[in-house]
Formats: structure tokens, C-alpha cells, sequence
């Protein structure tokens, strides 16, 4: 199948259409109109084959978690999703795969109600190559950042974590899980859910800094720790877990696996002790996991208040290998 015949059977059909895009897909560039007093919030992700994810992931989830792991980083800035472009590259244009990979896309755009405006699509040597490029709204000075993190704030997260680390252990063939568990973390790991409704609610509730998880809690909240030039303490025993983890992972082997091995993408966020109860009641879910320290460095504690060192912080490109 040729670029443009592609582009055209499963790229401009299917996707949610907005009011506020003036010239979509078929031109050199979109035109999107901004509403009054929003900031655009924009944000770029590439997920590379066999670093990304393995060579074997069927192509409706490549498609469907390109587009989740961008819709988190709006979720992190309290943003609403509008728009996104895409660029992909890979061998040859497989009509069969594109069918499902934008299948993928095209869920989770209306779920959310993206639309797709533009993009590319070029042939690569070997590796399946796919970056997006999502661009959202959100009202003037009220976007969550790393850099406003206070010393005394509660140090928050809203869901339970390492699901998708012991998924990836599951594709792996690292352990071997009941169908019911195994289908529960491989989905975890391939179909993440942005937090984009908790992430508006927190915004609308005053907090002012939050970041997704997709690296490692360790390394993502240590982003938050340089950015606003503070410290943190975590008690381990306060770690989000899910049953599944917990019944066939050793504690010290799920410590490990919610605080680095990522690819989770709940939100990270930190606020005032006053405000806990109130964000509680509208988001029953989270969990008070530590607190901002003025003393630099991150700090973990174990029930019996040793501390506890994790054998790495989290991914980290050049340095590491998902796979």
C-alpha cells in the first residue's frame, strides 16, 4: 500500500472531529483555534520497537498506548486533551496492521475526544517507529508543574502501582501467572489509562504540581524533587499495591517494581496537608505516600524505619533497556 492511499483508508476517517479545528488532516500544517484565556499545553512522545514495547505486541495496543502515554502528560499539566499528530515509521505499509493500529488510536481518541490533525508516515529499515505529538487546553497560570512542590505538602499518587512491570515480566516469560492475573498486568501494560480526569479535578482543587508516572515513581517524583529544589521521605508500607501483585510478588520484589519499573502512568502530586480530605472526596482512590522535606535527596523508609535502597531509581534512556 502506498503513503497516501494509507493515509487516506486509515487516517482521515474514524477519528473524532472538533469545532475548534479549522484545517485538519491533507494540508502542510493544522490550524486549531486556542479558546480565550487557555494556554496550550503541548507535549511529544516516541515509542520505538523492542524499547517501547516487544516486537510481538499486537498493533491495536501499539496504537492505543502510543496515543495513552501522550494523553498522561496532559493529564500531569490538569490539561484537557484536544488535538494530536502522528509520525510513524515502519518497514512497509501492512494493511492489516494499520487497520488495527488505528483502530487502537481511533478508541482512545474518542474516548477522550482527540482528533487527529496531521502527521507523517515515512518507511524505516527495520524497527517500527511511532511518535505523537498532543497538544491540549488549560486555563492561564493553572497548569500543574514539577517546580511547585512546597516543603510540608503530602505526597500523593492515585492509584496502585508496578502492574505494568509485573506485566512486562508476564510477556517476558519471567513468571508465569493465572490467565485472570496475566490478563489483568499485560493489560495494565499495554493499554494504560491517562489520569486525565483526575488531573482536571486536581487543578480545579488548587494543586499546583503533579507529574505521570511513566519512568518510575523514584525517578519521576525525583524530576519533581529537582525541579522545586526539595526533599522527600516515602514509607514503603504506604505503597499503592494491587492484590495481584501482592499475591505473587515477595514485598521487597514489589517495593521494587512500583517505585521503578514505570510505565504505571498514575499521576505523582503534592499538596498542602489542608487540602488532603477535600481532594479525598473526589478522588477516593489516592493514596498519602510521603512528604516534602527541605532537606534535598529522596529518602525511603521500611516499617521498621530502616532505609531502604532500591537496586536502580527507575528507566532511563542510553542507560537502561524496557526489554
Amino acid at each position: 500500500m502506498k503513503e497516501f492511499a494509507a493515509i487516506e483508508q486509515y487516517f482521515r476517517q474514524g477519528f473524532v472531529a472538533r469545532d475548534d479545528i479549522i484545517l485538519g488532516v491533507g494540508d502542510d500544517a493544522a490550524l486549531v483555534q486556542v479558546p480565550k484565556n487557555m494556554e496550550l499545553a503541548i507535549s511529544v512522545d516516541t515509542l520505538v520497537e523492542d524499547v517501547h514495547f516487544p516486537a510481538n505486541t499486537s498493533a491495536y495496543d501499539i496504537g492505543y498506548k502510543a496515543l495513552a502515554v501522550n494523553l498522561s502528560d496532559m493529564a500531569a499539566m490538569g490539561a484537557t486533551p484536544a488535538w494530536f499528530t502522528l509520525a510513524l515509521s515502519c518497514p512497509q505499509m501492512d494493511a492489516t496492521w494499520l487497520q488495527e493500529f488505528s483502530q487502537g488510536l481511533a478508541d482512545l481518541a474518542t474516548r477522550h475526544q482527540v482528533s487527529l490533525i496531521g502527521g507523517d508516515t515515512t518507511r524505516s529499515k527495520s524497527a517500527i517507529t511511532i511518535s505523537i505529538q498532543v497538544m491540549g487546553i488549560v486555563p492561564k497560570n493553572q497548569a500543574l508543574r514539577r517546580d511547585q512542590a512546597k516543603v510540608g505538602d503530602v505526597i500523593c499518587v492515585t492509584g496502585s502501582l508496578g502492574n505494568a512491570g509485573l506485566g512486562l515480566a508476564s510477556v517476558q516469560g519471567q513468571i508465569d501467572l493465572p490467565k485472570k492475573d496475566k490478563q489483568f498486568v499485560e493489560q495494565c501494560l499495554n493499554q494504560p489509562s491517562p489520569k486525565i480526569k483526575a488531573g482536571q479535578v486536581l487543578n480545579q482543587l488548587g494543586v499546583c504540581c503533579a507529574i505521570d508516572i511513566s519512568d518510575g515513581l523514584l525517578a519521576d517524583l525525583g524530576h519533581i524533587l529537582e525541579a522545586s529544589q526539595v526533599g522527600a521521605t516515602l514509607h514503603l508500607e504506604k505503597t499503592p499495591l494491587s492484590e495481584t501483585l501482592k499475591n505473587h510478588i515477595p514485598t521487597q520484589r514489589a517495593w521494587q517494581l512500583a517505585l521503578t519499573s514505570g510505565d504505571d502512568y498514575e499521576l505523582c502530586f503534592t499538596v498542602s496537608p489542608d487540602k488532603i480530605n477535600t481532594i479525598q472526596q473526589h478522588l477516593p482512590s489516592i493514596h498519602q505516600i510521603g512528604c516534602i522535606e527541605e532537606i534535598k535527596g529522596l529518602r525511603c523508609i521500611e516499617p521498621n524505619m530502616e532505609y531502604w535502597q532500591p537496586q536502580k531509581a527507575g528507566y532511563e534512556h542510553f542507560a537502561d533497556s524496557k526489554e
